[in-house]
This record gives structure tokens, sequence and C-alpha cells, in this order.
């Protein structure tokens, strides 16, 4: 599961890549984010923008249905106004939980169209499951050892060496590294111009010159952190539709 690179997938729809782009910098369900995007897109029809500035507290009461409460982020989100902005901060940083990861992108919708009309021109807005910051995405990518037995403590100071300085070297950055019998998993940030499939090839590559201990498939999504069990799950499916291939 190589994920292709977001940054090419963006210059192939635009035929450019945006000078300015907005990435999610926290971690949210993938599924989350697209109900709210597709109900945010439904609630745009219709809008009365006096009425919904005239309710805006309403994301405040707690005593009100949840649904409700939700309608009115994402109408709030819609606005191009100042003061929608404003509200929906200051239910974030009042430091409320209750439908907060839906508060967050409401948040953004509203910043990024904000961000639109002041600068008068559009930007990319940029989700993962994982999130990022600036101008990177948070990977986690599993490592899959030759031996079952897994890796002996030698082998776990090269993946940490050689890893971190070949990353280190494209402006990338190890979050954690942790290993699990057979897998070595990273949680790491990679700059949107990287070619993940590259430098990590590049890594396991080097790796190997100690001795062949890695293979050369690996796994990485921008989805979620997968434990053990999904990790074995996802192999074992992919073995199975491509029996020839190396695990």
């Amino acid at each position: 599961m190589v994920g292709e690179n977001i940054y090419d997938k963006i210059q192939e729809i635009f035929g450019e890549v945006p000078g300015t782009f907005s990435i999610l910098e926290e971690k949210i369900d993938i599924d989350l984010q697209m109900k709210y995007f597709e109900f945010s897109r439904t609630i745009k029809k219709d809008l009365d923008a006096e009425l919904v500035l005239k309710r805006k507290d309403l994301i405040f009461n707690f005593q009100q249905d949840v649904k409700e409460r939700k309608s009115m982020f994402a109408m709030l989100a819609s606005l191009e106004d100042v003061s929608a902005y404003r509200t929906i901060e200051r239910y974030l940083k009042e430091g409320h939980q209750e439908i907060r990861n839906w508060a967050i992108l409401a948040l953004q919708e509203s910043r990024m169209l904000l961000e639109s009309k002041l600068l008068d021109e559009n930007r990319v807005f940029i989700s993962t499951g994982l999130g990022g910051k600036g101008s990177k995405l948070r990977y986690f990518v599993v490592l899959i050892g030759d031996e079952m037995g897994g890796f002996n403590d030698l082998q776990k100071r090269i993946i940490n060496n050689e890893f971190e300085y070949i990353l280190t070297r494209r402006e990338a950055e190890i979050e954690k590294i942790e290993f699990l019998g057979q897998f070595a998993t990273l949680v790491v940030m990679v700059p949107l111009k990287v070619s993940l499939k590259d430098v990590f090839r590049k890594a396991i590559h080097e790796s190997n010159q100690y001795g062949n201990f890695l293979k050369s498939n690996f796994i990485i999504t921008n989805v979620k952190e997968l434990n053990l069990a999904e990790i074995k799950d996802f192999l074992k499916k992919q073995e199975q539709a491509n029996p020839q291939q190396d695990q």
C-alpha cells in the first residue's frame, strides 16, 4: 500500500501546484471528514446569512440537539464573515470537547473561505486522517523484516540510523519508531514534494547493505496508524491478491 505522491496528484488535477495551500494538522478520522464536507456542501443551498449570524451562539447551547449544533457549525463555516470564524474559534479556544473534531473542520473551512476572499485566489485544502503541519504530511510506515523472529538490537540501530539520515536529508522527520516482532513501524512527517516511494526504497536499500534483513515491500498510509492485527490482515489480503509477489 504505497501511497501516491499527493503533490503530483495536485499537479495532475490543477495543471500546476497552487502557491497557497493549507494542511489540516489534526488527526481526524477520514469517515468523519467525508461526512462533514458532504454535509457542508448540501447545507450551503439557500443559506440565510443574516439568520445564521443571529443564531451563531447556538453552538454553545449544550442542551440543544447535537445535529442542530453540527448544522450551525457548518453554516457558520459557509459564510464569508469574520464574526462567524471568531465564533467557531472561540468554541475551540474554550476547550469544549463535544463534537470538537467537527468544529475543527468547520474552522478550517471558514479560514480557507476568508483567506481565498482576502487574497482573491483559490486555496487548496489538504486533509488526511493523520494530519500534518506546514508543508508536511504525516504518514504511517510499516517495514517488513525478512525473519519471522523479529529484529535484533543491531538491526534496530541500523533502521534508526539509516532512516533518520535519509529522511533528514529530504527535510522529513521521524516522530516515532516502534518494533513489533517482524515489523518496524514509523510515524514520519514528509514534505509534499518528496517522492515517498523513492525515499523509503532508498532507506531500505541502505539498511540492507548491512545484511539484507528488510523486504523491499513496505506499507505506507496517511489514513491511520495500523495496529499489529491490521498490518497482518492487510498483508494477508495482499498475498491472496498477488500470490507471486514478494511480501
